[in-house]
């Protein structure tokens, strides 16, 4: 609380008594750069000490060893997965892809994942938080702006499908205002939703299972045959999991986006869950930091227009 006072009988310590021997002058600089590749564990000086340069000196590309330049932002959103995976799904995966490109990239911070996005579709489930595809636009294009003034580039990895139209538009507007912004998506095939693809992922990205929670057997939760009901983890419910639609997507699609998911998977599930594993997520994932380090390296030095073309 601004102006409060010491307690009475404890004043405030010199900083040599508080084990502070070296506390630095005001506006004094500190050359110490970000002991983490997560940009909210860092301080503002050591980000500028990573990012700064002189005018006269060309920024070191990005995949070599030299300042950040790079700054990954991870997109999900807060919506249903079905009976048996978290509302956090896709966040969950977008970070776990940039932490992991950015740990292999040198160059390269990794953004708070940005938990919300356009999720209309699954409002008709309780927990879904969304913003809708205008307002996710307009956080990208804000956010985008802000980013690029530390960074000479952004990525946004993108986890989520519904988020993909807004994020191309406002890519496109940054993009215009001489901004160097993308997007990458992972490719992982499979089913649409909270299926065996998504189940795997959030399996490989699971903590242990519970301490002092044993497995619930399957009868007990009222499903006698789940897919994958020994696989419980804090994450996963696997007694819960169940099959849903597993219609081809695009039969399904205009109906879905008329009436929402509900309308044509009561469970919220687009695929079905059986034969989800850790080893299968964990090659998934692998392939999807392989693909994202591989767009970063071949990102051409001069992909968007000079920083006095912005309008």
């Amino acid at each position: 609380m601004s102006g409060a006072r010491p307690d009475r009988g404890r004043p405030f310590a010199r900083p040599t008594e508080r084990g502070r021997p070296n506390v630095r002058e005001p506006g004094q600089r500190t050359t110490a750069t970000p002991t983490s590749d997560r940009l909210a564990d860092a301080t503002w000086p050591e980000v500028e000490a990573t990012t700064s340069c002189p005018e006269t000196t060309p920024r070191t590309p990005l995949g070599t060893t030299g300042p950040a330049t790079t700054l990954l932002v991870p997109l999900g959103a807060t919506e249903q997965h079905g009976p048996h995976l978290p509302l956090g799904t896709d966040a969950t995966i977008a970070a776990a892809l940039a932490e992991g490109a950015a740990a292999r990239t040198p160059g390269t911070l990794v953004a708070p994942v940005l938990p919300y996005g356009s999720s209309g579709e699954h409002q008709d489930f309780p927990g879904t938080l969304s913003i809708g595809a205008e307002a996710t636009e307009l956080v990208l294009v804000e956010l985008g702006r802000s980013a690029t003034e530390t960074f000479d580039r952004v990525v946004f990895v993108n986890a989520h499908g519904g988020n993909a139209a807004p994020l191309a538009a406002a890519v496109a507007r940054l993009r215009d205002e001489g901004r160097d912004v993308r997007a990458w998506s992972p490719r992982f095939g499979g089913d649409a939703h909270a299926g065996r693809t998504e189940t795997s992922l959030m399996l490989a990205l699971a903590e242990p299972p519970e301490r002092g929670r044993p497995d619930q057997p399957p009868s007990a939760r009222g499903r006698p045959n789940p897919p994958i009901g020994p696989l419980r983890t804090t994450a996963v419910r696997g007694e819960l999991a169940e099959a849903g639609n597993a219609a081809p997507l695009g039969g399904l699609i205009d109906r879905l986006r008329a009436e929402g998911v509900r309308a044509v998977a009561p469970n919220g599930v687009l695929g079905d869950p059986a034969g989800a594993s850790a080893a299968e997520g964990r090659a998934l994932l692998d392939a999807a930091v392989e693909d994202l380090i591989a767009a970063l390296a071949t990102w051409p030095a001069a992909s968007a227009p000079a920083l006095g073309a912005r309008s």
